[in-house]
């Protein structure tokens, strides 16, 4: 804890000149009215002396006030925002919190758990996931067979999309047909791809992609914040493809024979 110190004064203690009786009268033939002068004008010297001294006196005042205000109230409110930090939040609220939303959205069984403050989150899953180094999280229902896509092939599967509090924001399902995306042209999230590379035919994963490795934020995407996302995977199938160049015309014709 930082000691204040004392703060030497910085106004100079003001000399005011001395203010000395009126050496003589404009009536020196009149003695006793020049005695009354003299008395008079020093009484009014006194006062003035008093008025004085007690200005400067409330000068001192407030300056010592400024300096008290300034050593006490302001590193307070400087360091306000550093020991807010440091204060532990309620972990069981906001778990309990985060898992009531969900039941209202209706998330899935098993459904991962989010515990937010501000941007600190942490995440609540059971032994059945697995974190890689990348931050990516990820559980499988089902394997699948076969082989793992590659760079070039076409991958064919369904997926559902969640946020952080269950809320469903897409799925193919809905859609009424699967996704098709030619793996390594950049056309998937980058933890997307990440988590559905290792996959195989007919499997099923659940993917939890931190911010990291999200998608990117904006009013022409579903996303609205940095936030986990959530993706349940279906792979369907893998497909071969090979460029096609017809004039001025390329594009890719994928079929389901694998080499």
């Amino acid at each position: 804890m930082p000691m204040i110190s004392s703060t030497p004064s910085l106004l100079p203690n003001p000399s005011f000149p001395v203010i000395s009786p009126i050496q003589g009268t404009l009536f020196s033939q009149r003695k006793p009215l020049s005695l009354v002068c003299k008395i008079q004008k020093s009484k009014d010297n006194q006062a003035q002396d008093s008025s004085i001294l007690h200005s400067e006196e409330a000068l001192r005042r407030k300056f010592v006030i400024s300096v008290l205000l300034s050593a006490c109230v302001f590193p307070s409110l400087a360091t306000y925002g550093k020991t807010k930090g440091k204060n532990p939040y309620d972990e069981k609220r906001l778990l309990e919190q985060n898992k009531r939303i969900q039941r209202e959205n209706n998330a899935p069984e098993e459904f991962p758990n989010f515990v937010r403050e501000g941007f600190q989150v942490q995440v609540v899953a059971s032994d059945n996931y697995v974190k890689r180094d990348s931050g990516l999280i990820y559980r499988d229902f089902e394997v699948g067979k076969g082989d793992c896509p590659k760079d070039g092939q076409q991958i064919t599967f369904h997926y559902i999309g969640y946020n952080e509090s269950g809320r469903r924001i897409d799925s193919t399902y809905l859609q009424g047909s699967p996704a098709r995306i030619r793996l390594g042209s950049s056309a998937l999230v980058p933890g997307f791809e990440e988590g559905i590379r290792d996959m195989r035919p007919g499997g099923k994963r659940r993917i939890i992609i931190p911010p990291e490795l999200g998608p990117p934020v904006g009013p022409s995407t579903f996303f609205s914040s940095k936030q986990f996302e959530v993706f349940d995977v279906e792979l369907l199938s893998i497909q071969n493809c090979q460029r096609r160049t017809i004039g001025f015309y390329s594009d890719f014709v994928c079929n389901d024979k694998q080499d």
